[in-house]
């Protein structure tokens, strides 16, 4: 009786293993979403520097050349800037230019701007409602034949992995700080922020414009410290980060964002 009551026992396990299976392999497969890509910057990507996120040179801030401008919908006023998408081509549509199997993982540094002059299925790709990517080329020739130009993807939303700590590049002059944040993990993209002098109490602060947030309080000759909130809800407190600290300089803390 022992015997038979293991053997039952195991077989349930075993049928709750491939019940969990098949639970994950639905959700992962239904958290794919249909989206066009182009590209553009060249193919050493030089033309992708700079962007409406503000991250300036994308290799030294940790970004390199797999990043994406987004579409008027996904960009979302700059609230996306720093999220992370694992893309690949939609093989299923019998796409000629669609490298089947391929994938890459993109960070959203810049914003592709509509172009109302033209349909949204002929060069109006950043037109809204239209999700797109205009990737790197050299990202974008991971998932499709050069000569396609524009391929039907599909696209999720990942967790960012980064190497060191959050960054802070403080601007601006005197009674305003434009705080610029790069090397963000996790969800990549921020909520919200605040900010402290050695000799305040914490004040919010607006994004200004991509990944950069504005302060108007005076905090010269205090230490600066930071709260900062991505879009997951997960908040990381970053104190005394920048003391004796300068315009135009860059602080790294020792923590990062899972």
């Amino acid at each position: 009786m022992e015997k038979k009551v293991g053997v039952f026992t195991e077989l349930f396990l075993l049928a709750l293993f491939f019940v969990s299976i098949q639970v994950q392999a639905d959700s992962d497969e239904s958290s794919w979403n249909k989206a066009t890509a182009t590209f553009y910057g060249g193919s050493d990507a030089s033309g992708t520097m700079g962007g409406a996120c503000g991250y300036g040179d994308l290799y030294y801030n940790g970004y390199g050349s797999h990043t994406t401008a987004l579409s008027t919908t996904l960009f979302n006023d700059g609230a996306a800037c720093g999220e992370c998408y694992k893309i690949m081509c939609d093989s299923s549509t019998g796409n000629q230019y669609c490298i089947s199997g391929a994938s890459v993982i993109v960070t959203a540094t810049n914003f592709c701007p509509p172009n109302y002059a033209l349909s949204n299925n002929n060069g109006g790709w950043c037109n809204q409602p239209n999700q797109h990517f205009d990737m790197s080329q050299p990202a974008w020739e991971t998932i499709g034949v050069h000569q396609g130009g524009i391929v039907p993807v599909l696209y999720q939303r990942i967790s960012c992995s980064k190497r060191g700590g959050v960054r802070f590049t403080i601007n601006g002059h005197d009674y305003f700080e434009l705080v610029l944040v790069t090397n963000v993990g996790g969800r990549g993209s921020i909520k919200s922020m605040s900010i402290k002098g050695s000799n305040t109490g914490w004040m919010p602060m607006q994004r200004n414009w991509g990944g950069n947030w504005q302060s108007n309080a005076h905090l010269n000759r205090q230490s600066i410290s930071f709260t900062v909130t991505t879009t997951d809800d997960q908040t990381l407190t970053f104190p005394d980060i920048a003391m004796n600290w300068d315009f135009g300089k860059t602080y790294t803390s020792s923590q990062q964002f899972n």
